[in-house]
């Protein structure tokens, strides 16, 4: 089927579509989005129309509901919600594309999206599946890259705690943590995510920090303390990381998942010892990090291709369940990476 044809065919589609439209006060729920239907749109000079196969749901999109957020751009009320998608070109008007590459960009909460050359890139599919783009190819794991290996400058030999373990960035910084001969203490929410990341993924060990006795068994995990702690969870999770910190340990501060969806954020109790114990505390964006884009990928893509580094997903079947599974997401009820399957 030539490009013609193709252009033929969706126009007789409509674009399923997914708009915020209700700002959450507290807890994010399915009442804050609205299925909509739009047209297909129709790529100008310079541009690629794309069919999306793959959507990424991602915790930083809870903080673009926060309003007056810096950490990234806020969402405005009645607009597709934005994402990171992973689709096949039908139509290009861009010289570097051609019809069925497969491609990465922001398309958004959307079947089919038109961005310029320049915003997309080729993905390579042939490595991994296309949602693995959107995973331990994409984002997710470039930031595990990124602030385990330059921010916290993790080093052999050393114990580093991870939080959100069975998390889509999370399990991978623990494997990277590995490969580069640390001992890895995950900390995840349930005893069979625990065992995933222990038998599964490799970590060390794992401690639920649902149990009554949290703090007694992340201290059992860490006889020696932790030299490194790459922190998504935030609230009383970190403050208690923060107790079993070794002098002149090293935090990257990369999101705080427990706190987006309340009211008034937490405080932390044991704040103290970042300076008792000389400890480097920096939160990082990967996005300020762009010179280790490719070195990132091309690791990351070589762990891949030689399976000694594994990615799991959580799968939700159509656009219209995104809703729900953003929800399901922020709930940590997923494992891996969580997408949404368009095609």
């Amino acid at each position: 089927m030539n490009a013609e044809n193709i252009v033929i065919a969706t126009a007789k589609e409509r674009n399923l579509q997914i708009r915020y439209v209700r700002a959450p006060d507290g807890w994010v729920g399915p009442e804050n989005f609205e299925l909509t239907h739009g047209d297909v749109p129709v790529p100008g000079d310079g541009e690629v129309l794309v069919r999306n196969h793959y959507l990424s749901l991602d915790p930083y999109q809870r903080r673009q509901m926060i309003p007056g957020v810096e950490y990234v751009r806020p969402l405005r009320l009645g607009a597709i919600m934005e994402g990171r998608t992973v689709g096949e070109v039908l139509q290009s008007q861009h010289r570097d594309f051609r019809t069925g590459d497969f491609v990465y960009g922001d398309f958004g909460w959307q079947q089919f999206g038109v961005l310029r050359g320049e915003e997309i890139r080729k993905i390579d599919t042939t490595l991994a599946p296309p949602s693995a783009w959107l995973g331990v190819l994409g984002s997710p794991g470039i930031t595990a890259w990124v602030g385990l290996l330059h921010v916290a400058k993790a080093r052999a030999g050393e114990t580093v705690i991870v939080s959100a373990a069975a998390g889509a960035v999370g399990s991978v910084v623990g494997q990277i943590a590995r490969l580069s001969g640390c001992r890895v203490v995950g900390i995840a929410g349930g005893p069979q995510k625990c065992r995933l990341v222990v038998e599964e993924l490799g970590f060390h060990a794992c401690v639920d920090y649902r149990v009554a006795d949290f703090e007694a068994m992340l201290a059992q995990a860490t006889p020696d303390g932790a030299d490194v702690d790459f922190e998504n969870v935030g609230g009383t999770v970190f403050d208690t990381v923060l107790t079993r910190m070794n002098d002149f340990g090293r935090i990257a501060l990369c999101g705080l998942v427990s706190q987006y969806n309340l009211r008034e954020p937490q405080g932390l109790r044991n704040v103290a010892t970042l300076l008792n114990r000389n400890l480097m505390l920096q939160g990082f964006r990967v996005g300020h990090y762009k010179e280790q884009r490719e070195p990132a990928l091309h690791q990351l893509a070589d762990w891949v291709r030689q399976g000694k580094l594994r990615f799991r997903e959580t799968v939700a079947q159509g656009l219209e369940k995104a809703p729900q599974a953003f929800v399901d997401m922020l709930a940590g009820h997923n494992v891996g990476k969580q997408v949404v399957k368009l095609v």
